[in-house]
């Protein structure tokens, strides 16, 4: 891959981990053959700094740029806040619109303050709500980042055994006295959250719950987390990080007539822009001033400004609209190809936000060789697909039409036994595990 893979191979040298986001590291994809550094980008093209062409067909941006990137239309409200100056030693006016424009859009909610990353605004949601509850004990499903109180969940008793509940996701550096202080509980599973409840009585403060990642909740689930809340004083959040204003302009939990007492949004709010947002009600989110809770850059004008732009655009296109059914087209044509070819898959997730499994003993050597497949014909591609409005029907044709190409040779390949064989590097590493 020229320049780009020998830039990764000297950042390996100076950057731990070669990158800043585990997602993006170049092993997880196509070892020694990902194009891993961009010139530019506009749409849903790429071009890497070797001038290859790419249709990015896989995450945009880690699902950040859910208009397509470096859209003329949030980029001008950009320019324009950086010429007007980005930073100052006073506040943004915009801070205003937006919280009110999130609180119009979730009646239920009263109250909004702002971060930047994901991450961090999982963790400052967390710290409100144990300030509002007063008690320790977080109860979760799903992943909601790096920060400390979510990985102490993978101290074990044993020192040997950390790692094994969110394998890949290691707790080292993080003081071990924090070990059940986060403790998950199964997806939609009323009765292992009504135990964890009794067993940890009187210490549970907080539930966290993705809204939706590959399949809904239940009634009954969600029913029971807003009981248990109420009853027992519990801080109830929803991680919307990854979900929000996907399926519908808001969180996904607008879909499901339960109220929470906090939601978190980031990742598609700023399209690709940082910016994150913790609305709440009024009565939790107060809690706030009796915590210390504060940074920087959580003040700059770019974040809110692009937030901004951004959630006025959705609105315009109906957004979550073009989303599902480009996602229906994309999960639809890869059953149908596998089929037409042979191949075994599984397919998962919102059809925003979609997934396919190769149904083999051998998996991550095909999707390997998939992925060196459709880079060779110009697409970032691999066993995941983030809609975006960038995406048009040319693309999901052309996508499909290559697609059909791979999945034919693969097949080929896995009745001789020959998928090894025909790979032009390492296999790509599994990452992390999700819990639920």
């Amino acid at each position: 891959m020229g320049k780009s893979q020998e830039l990764y191979k000297e950042a390996k040298k100076i950057i731990p981990g070669g990158t800043q986001l585990l997602s993006k590291r170049p092993e997880l994809f196509l070892p020694d053959q990902w194009p891993a550094y961009y010139e530019s980008a506009k749409g849903c093209e790429v071009i890497d700094i070797d001038g290859n062409k790419y249709i990015d067909m896989i995450t945009m941006g880690i699902g950040s740029c859910v208009l397509g990137y470096a859209d003329d239309d949030i980029n001008a409200s950009v320019i324009n806040a950086i010429e007007n100056g980005s930073m100052t030693s006073l506040n943004v006016p915009e801070e205003v619109e937006l919280a009110k424009l999130l609180i119009k859009i979730h009646p239920w909610a009263q109250m909004v303050r702002y971060a930047r990353t994901g991450g961090e605004a999982m963790s400052v949601a967390v710290r409100i709500a144990r300030a509002k509850s007063k008690k320790d004990i977080v109860l979760f499903c799903g992943y909601h980042g790096w920060h400390d109180w979510y990985i102490s969940a993978n101290l074990s008793e044993d020192k040997a055994l950390d790692g094994h509940l969110l394998p890949g996701l290691e707790p080292l550096g993080i003081p071990r006295s924090l070990k059940d202080t986060s403790i998950p509980i199964q997806y939609n599973d009323t009765k292992s959250l009504v135990e964890a409840i009794e067993k940890y009585k009187g210490q549970v403060g907080v539930i966290v719950l993705e809204a939706i990642r590959d399949k809904p909740p239940t009634n009954e689930f969600l029913l029971e987390i807003r009981k248990s809340s109420d009853k027992y004083g519990i801080v109830f959040i929803v991680d919307e990080i990854t979900s929000g204003f996907r399926l519908n302009l808001g969180g996904a939990h607008l879909l499901y007539g339960i109220e929470p007492d906090i939601a978190v949004f980031g990742k598609a709010i700023g399209n690709g822009f940082p910016m994150t947002a913790i609305i709440g009600k009024r009565s939790v989110m107060q809690a706030a001033q009796g915590s210390f809770i504060s940074s920087t850059f959580w003040t700059d004008r770019i974040g809110t400004v692009a937030a901004l732009a951004t959630i006025n655009k959705m609105q315009q296109v109906d957004l979550p609209v073009h989303l599902i059914k480009t996602g229906k087209q994309i999960q639809s044509g890869w059953l149908e190809l596998a089929k037409k070819n042979g191949l075994k898959i599984h397919t998962s997730g919102i059809y925003p936000l979609s997934h396919f499994e190769f149904e083999y003993s051998n998996s991550l050597a095909i999707k390997t060789l998939f992925t060196q497949m459709m880079l060779e014909k110009g697409f970032l591609a691999s066993t995941i697909f983030y809609a975006s409005y960038a995406h048009k029907a040319y693309h999901v044709e052309k996508y499909l039409v290559a697609v059909d190409l791979v999945f034919a040779f693969l097949s080929k390949l896995i009745l001789s036994n020959s998928i090894e064989s025909s790979l032009k590097g390492p296999i790509c590493h599994s990452g992390f595990k999700r819990l639920n």
